[in-house]
């Protein structure tokens, strides 16, 4: 029988992701899949490149503001995102709905609980977000990206689903040289997310320079985000072993190859920190929900795998030494280590956990 599953997802990447790889692999398994998006998601684009089926929902988040004209431009949205998700159920006939985080996933969630559709909630992050800890009250099972001391009914720790992508054989040597770099280096990545990060780019820059200086044993691949390309292109000048990039749609073929990361520490991207087993810096977006990323972060500092710079003053100096310390020291027994530490983490296989989703879905 085919079975029919909606999802609701969207907002960042590390809650559009997980429910759109586990989306892929449903419809790729002859399920039927929608996809509910907020109005003008950016998520759209990418689902109608793969030709996947969604719904935009005009919907906005819980206002944080004493202006009572927002709270009534809430309600007015909240009855509305109900409504239409009460006759999308009644029209697709889901078997499980599904919501990934953010706020798209409360009207679904409470609508499917109400028409006693089977209801599944998953979260990412270690620190459970708001709107999921609402729809927990509604969902019949909760699904963690990572471990999280919250408490939580019906709770299983799955990991966060990663692309498939991340497990196709690379050649290390052609894509360092298709971006006229060295494959007898040590390689660095260096990433803020989709959009950037103006702090973590700015110290980066001065602490490359000075590695740079100091020894030409060590290239980098620096993703700016399109907002920050040209800036940061400029003010790296001519500096040596420093490849610019505003943004790549292979960072499962980048990650592979580097040495080391440097970046943020979204769900996602930790997700796919521990399929790789990269030796990691790990900076926090200081402005995080519920400083959320911090969290994420402290899990794969907790066993080695990962150091944690704050952004602030000391950041360029951190990352001086982290670079330093791991890539120009002449053994490298710390990114070893730091590698090993991985399977301390007693945490899914990320590559399997939209299949494991997907089965777990399909039997309810």
């Amino acid at each position: 029988m085919n079975k029919r599953f909606i999802i609701a997802s969207g907002g960042t990447g590390g809650h559009f992701y997980p429910g759109f790889a586990l989306g892929k692999l449903l419809n790729k398994q002859g399920c039927s899949v929608l996809f509910v998006v907020r109005k003008n998601d950016p998520a759209i684009q990418i689902l109608q490149d793969h030709k996947l089926k969604f719904r935009e929902v005009d919907f906005m988040g819980l206002p944080r503001t004493a202006n009572p004209l927002v709270y009534v431009k809430f309600a007015g949205k909240l009855w509305g995102a109900l409504t239409q998700m009460k006759q999308l159920i009644r029209e697709f006939k889901p078997d499980v709905c599904l919501g990934t985080g953010r706020y798209i996933s409360f009207p679904l969630i409470f609508q499917a609980h109400r028409m006693k559709v089977k209801t599944v909630v998953h979260d990412s992050n270690t620190k459970i977000g708001l709107a999921n800890k609402i729809c927990a009250r509604f969902a019949d099972l909760f699904l963690l990206g990572l471990p999280s001391k919250e408490k939580l009914k019906n709770s299983l720790l799955t990991s966060t689903p990663i692309r498939t992508e991340f497990a196709d054989p690379v050649n290390r040597d052609k894509i360092l040289a298709d971006l006229e770099l060295s494959s007898q280096q040590k390689t660095v990545l260096i990433f803020g997310g989709s959009q950037g990060a103006k702090g973590l780019n700015a110290a980066v820059i001065q602490a490359v320079k000075r590695v740079v200086a100091e020894n030409q044993n060590v290239h980098f691949i620096h993703i700016t985000g399109e907002r920050w390309y040209q800036t940061i292109k400029n003010q790296y000048g001519r500096t040596l072993n420093v490849c610019v990039l505003p943004y790549s749609n292979e960072i499962y073929e980048l990650m592979q190859i580097a040495d080391a990361v440097i970046c943020r520490s979204g769900a996602s991207t930790l997700a796919e920190l521990i399929y790789c087993r990269k030796p990691a810096l790990l900076v926090p977006y200081p402005y995080a929900a519920a400083n959320h990323q911090y969290y994420n972060a402290k899990i794969l500092q907790s066993v080695g795998c990962a150091v944690i710079a704050l952004e602030g003053s000391s950041l360029e100096q951190e990352i001086y030494q982290f670079l330093t310390r791991a890539l120009l020291a002449q053994n490298d027994a710390m990114l070893r280590t730091m590698r090993e530490n991985y399977s301390k983490l007693n945490i899914p296989n990320p590559l399997q956990a939209a299949e494991h989703i997907a089965d777990i879905l399909k039997k309810m």
